[in-house]
């Protein structure tokens, strides 16, 4: 069911308690169409906590599946080991095999999978709209990025599918259930299309999945966690600035103020810091992008 922007901005501003009310009937019509064979995919982080929360609020049976992809926060990994009825699943791949193959996720999803395109394609049509553009101007590598083309380390925007999407994929295929996925539409404007092209429960799809939180803002998330004790990893969110994904993802950190999460890792995590560093080759990256690592 396709949303108009103006009915999300409405569906957005409506009082907690409404959204809650309407996400309640998203997630009840998702259980009653997979005849209760679903769950919920639980990174640890915010989002999803307030997601398993609420579903679970309504269907206690219900399990969360977790991902254990290595790159988590190691408070976040502890928080989720100690919740109830959480399924923990494990990637074929490691983070670093990952790089290695395929190479780092700089800047954005996009702009990795266009430079990874663009340096390995063999047909010229896609190669041109990597640099030109389709005939409308997008879909190509951003002016102020073309110079990532000629880095010496590869780029690419597989390892979210390798060590989070594929795992979860296999889970369903082989248990039968889809999935409730904790995300809303203000984190960026591929989920607001996402959002406004098929609602909250996606059923016509390779891969359906239920996003009943969509039209929920961050202050809706926190709010909620403050009215329901909801218990989250605070000392991960005690800073705005802080993010509890992937540790070692380089997506976004071009636009952080600092400190950015590097410079916060190296104070709060050195262990981690000094082997995405080191070990992983951070540092070259980083320094490649003229973005300070300490």
């Amino acid at each position: 069911m396709k949303i108009d922007i103006e009915e999300l901005k409405y569906r957005q501003s409506l009082p907690l308690k409404d959204k809650v009310d309407m996400s309640a009937e998203k997630i009840e019509q998702w259980y009653d169409h997979w005849n209760g064979q679903v769950y919920v995919s639980f990174s640890g982080g915010k989002d999803s906590t307030v997601l398993r929360h609420l579903v679970n609020s309504i269907f206690t049976e219900i399990p969360s599946v977790f991902v254990d992809t290595g790159l988590e926060y190691p408070e976040i990994r502890s928080f989720v080991k100690s919740c109830e009825n959480v399924i923990i699943i494990k990637p074929k791949y490691t983070f670093k095999e990952i790089i290695e193959k395929y190479g780092y996720p700089v800047i954005s999803k996009n702009q990795s999978a266009y430079i990874d395109e663009y340096r390995n394609t063999k047909s010229e049509k896609l190669k041109n709209i990597r640099w030109n553009g389709s005939e409308k101007g997008y879909y190509k590598i951003s002016e102020k990025w073309k110079y990532l083309v000629d880095a010496p380390f590869k780029i690419s925007d597989k390892c979210c599918d390798y060590l989070k999407k594929n795992p979860l994929y296999k889970y369903d295929n082989e248990t039968g259930r889809k999935p409730y996925i904790g995300i809303i539409a203000t984190e960026s404007l591929s989920r607001t299309k996402k959002y406004l092209s098929h609602g909250c429960n996606i059923y016509e799809n390779n891969h359906p999945q239920s996003i009943p939180l969509a039209f929920w803002t961050e202050d809706d998330i926190f709010e909620y966690i403050r009215k329901y004790d909801v218990p989250i990893v605070k000392d991960l969110y005690s800073n705005p600035k802080n993010r509890s994904g992937c540790m070692f993802c380089l997506f976004g950190v071009h636009l952080e103020d600092e400190p950015n999460r590097f410079q916060r890792m190296k104070k709060t995590h050195p262990k981690q810091y000094e082997y995405c560093m080191n070990q992983l080759g951070l540092s070259e990256v980083l320094d490649y992008l003229k973005i300070k690592k300490e």
